[in-house]
């Protein structure tokens, strides 16, 4: 069983950045592969980026590259998102998620077992 509580989301102006934290429980998190998700209002659970479990690797959605970095600190059982040149289709709450299984599989919602509750963020242009 592991808890997740993301915190870092917030209101601010496009081209600004923002640092999401991701906070897990147990002594088992280097044993999962890490994902952020956002979700818009009346949208989909969208990926946004992931990293392998010693951070070796990563991906991201292609309209977060180049802007946002994934990183983890298995010694902290925490796992970032940092999120620089803002734009205001970021807008969303941001999901943090574990899931044991394949990293191949990291982009996919439905191969995460954990989630987080989400954090806001809102991006004014």
């Amino acid at each position: 069983q592991v808890q997740l509580v993301e915190s870092g989301g917030g209101l601010v102006q496009a081209g600004d950045s923002l640092r999401l934290s991701c906070a897990a429980s147990g002594r088992t998190f280097s044993t999962y592969v890490m994902g952020w998700f956002r979700q818009a209002p009346g949208k989909e659970r969208d990926f946004v980026a992931a990293i392998s479990r010693r951070g070796g690797s990563t991906n991201y959605a292609d309209s977060v590259k180049g802007r946002f970095t994934i990183s983890r600190d298995n010694a902290k059982n925490t796992v970032y998102l940092q999120m620089n040149n803002l734009k205001a289709e970021d807008t969303a709450v941001y999901y943090c998620a574990a899931t044991p299984g394949s990293y191949s599989g990291s982009y996919s919602p439905q191969n995460y077992r954990y989630w987080g509750q989400g954090t806001q963020v809102t991006v004014s242009s």
